[in-house]
């Protein structure tokens, strides 16, 4: 990956890792790869062009600089903040979910 650094916070390493848990026991490894795959090409675009994401959920949850973006051919919104040297990434939701709830968390931006 070219660009910034991409760094996880912990509730979003345990959604990446709920996610691709899920995937693999419900779809079969194919899929969770494909599943990873789709998550790192997502962080590669996000550290390359930290401004590309979507301003959408920020208005709804009070926090300008929130961005997000999602993975092409799975229903989750990656959620991150740019920072000067690196990409802070706040959560990986499903697109279903009720965001600004589940973003509003103990240790959400």
């Amino acid at each position: 990956m070219n660009g910034k650094p991409i760094n996880l916070h912990a509730l979003a390493l345990s959604d990446v890792e709920s996610a691709v848990d899920y995937y693999a026991s419900e779809a079969g490894p194919d899929v969770a790869l494909g599943f990873i795959d789709a998550l790192q090409a997502a962080y590669d675009l996000i550290g390359s062009h930290p401004v590309s994401g979507s301003l959408r959920y920020a208005y709804e949850l009070g926090l300008p600089d929130v961005r997000s973006v999602g993975l092409k051919k799975y229903p989750y919104l990656v959620f991150y903040r740019p920072q000067a040297d690196y990409i802070d990434v706040w959560r990986l939701l499903h697109a279903k979910r009720d965001i600004p709830q589940w973003m509003q968390g103990p240790d959400g931006p």
